[in-house]
């Protein structure tokens, strides 16, 4: 359905190098960017033309377009698999020597860049008319010291999608307050239809659920300055949010066996219409819209509703939890800084309609939902992103890897009632303070 609507070791060093050699080029220059003024920015990113088709389609296509509009100055291009190119970009950052543009992640990835002085502040093509186009919340992800060291291209948020068929059936409306959303909860166990597709063998599953019920009753700043020290994971919001998972477990609001099946088996019960309700990221749109593989009918059926507010909360209903995906980097010392910046800028403003339109790929920037094209629930969760007042990174992102590892054993541990609200809360402050 469619409308048109008014976004290394040694010897493994030695075996990247090999498999990177043999990297093709879009745009082949010689590495002093030519003669006569010319320039060249090396621009290496993860979108290869196999693996990454739509991609990398786009991709050449804004690089066609900024050379059309940049003579004299050429983009070279080098692309790697996913891991490969995290392995190269290792290898390149310890020889100072990055591409001038680059693809990175957020948060914990960027901070070991930052801290060597590799990547290059980019507040000012922020501020050169392209901040307000993003998302609330997306550029904050890229930004340490209250400096932006990447602007995010992607971004994906979780909703709870839900089977409008098994509401019709039990009468059932998309809840606007948590207390309604109990009672969709109690009227489904009730009649034997579980309420929620839950696989939490995975952990960060469940910490979405958490994460949201820590941003309804405590506010949007709650968890992440509870992370970032500025606050105390022992704060009353958080225990409470951690007592609100355990009702819900005891209210059997999830399928059976839940914290013992990966969140793909816990998936399969809401594919097959087992239950009524499932969260998860925006990259399961396909699943619902364009994705032949699984039956229209129930494509169909599926929309999606933002996490309820909970009475006396200070929580607002248009914060999300989410996180941006990859962003682009410009290298500190690269020769050409200014022209990366200016390419880096081009790019991001052309990305974000052609990714959605052309790859499924929700933006991290706004997309004018009026001039395209696209399925319902895509244009649904832009219009919610567009009026999007708080983004909240995922939690194990925010964190290093060791407290990341602490949180999600936690919050298995929670769902299956094995810790109490009052330790799960005590044990991240234990592990968020030896930091």
């Amino acid at each position: 359905m469619k409308k048109k609507a008014h976004t290394l070791a040694a010897a493994g060093l030695a075996a990247l190098m090999l498999v990177t050699a043999g990297c093709s080029t879009s745009n082949e220059a010689s590495g002093d960017g030519g003669g006569d003024g010319e320039k060249t920015i090396k621009f290496m990113h993860l979108w290869p033309s196999g693996s990454s088709k739509q991609h990398n389609m786009i991709t050449e296509d804004i690089i066609e377009e900024f050379e059309k509009e940049n003579p004299g100055v050429t983009i070279e291009t080098e692309v790697l698999e996913n891991e490969q190119y995290k392995n190269k970009i290792k290898v390149l950052s310890s020889s100072n020597d990055l591409p001038d543009v680059g693809v990175t992640w957020a948060a914990g990835y960027l901070e070991p860049f930052v801290e060597g002085e590799l990547f290059a502040p980019l507040d000012d093509v922020l501020n050169d008319g392209l901040k307000d186009s993003f998302v609330a919340g997306t550029t904050e992800a890229y930004a340490i010291n209250e400096e932006t060291y990447g602007l995010p291209l992607e971004l994906n948020i979780a909703p709870i999608y839900y089977n409008k068929a098994i509401f019709e059936e039990y009468g059932l409306e998309v809840p606007e307050t948590y207390e309604e959303f109990q009672e969709i909860v109690k009227t489904l166990e009730e009649n034997g239809v579980a309420p929620i597709a839950l696989g939490n063998k995975d952990r960060w599953t469940g910490s979405l659920w958490y994460m949201y019920l820590a941003d309804r009753i405590g506010g949007p700043e709650v968890l992440t300055q509870a992370i970032n020290r500025e606050g105390t994971f022992e704060d009353p919001a958080l225990a409470q949010a951690a007592e609100e998972i355990q009702t819900l477990v005891d209210a059997n609001a999830f399928n059976r066996g839940f914290n013992g099946l990966s969140n793909d088996e816990g998936k399969s019960e809401f594919m097959n219409g087992n239950a009524a309700m499932y969260m998860m990221g925006t990259w399961e749109l396909p699943n619902y819209t364009t994705n032949e593989d699984v039956p229209q009918e129930f494509r169909d059926s599926i929309g999606f509703f933002k996490f309820p507010e909970v009475e006396g909360g200070k929580g607002d209903l248009n914060s999300w939890v989410g996180g941006p995906g990859v962003g682009l980097f410009v290298s500190e010392n690269s020769e050409v800084k200014e022209e990366a910046k200016e390419f880096v800028k081009f790019f991001v403003e052309s990305w974000g309609e052609r990714a959605v339109t052309e790859a499924g790929v929700i933006p991290a920037t706004k997309v004018d939902t009026e001039s395209v094209e696209l399925p319902e629930l895509y244009i649904d969760v832009l219009d919610e992103l567009a009026n999007s007042s708080n983004l909240t990174l995922f939690a194990d992102v925010q964190m290093n890897a060791t407290v990341a590892e602490t949180h999600l054993n936690l919050i298995q541990s929670l769902f299956g009632k094995e810790v109490t609200p009052e330790d799960f809360t005590k044990q991240h402050e234990e592990a968020l303070s030896r930091e």
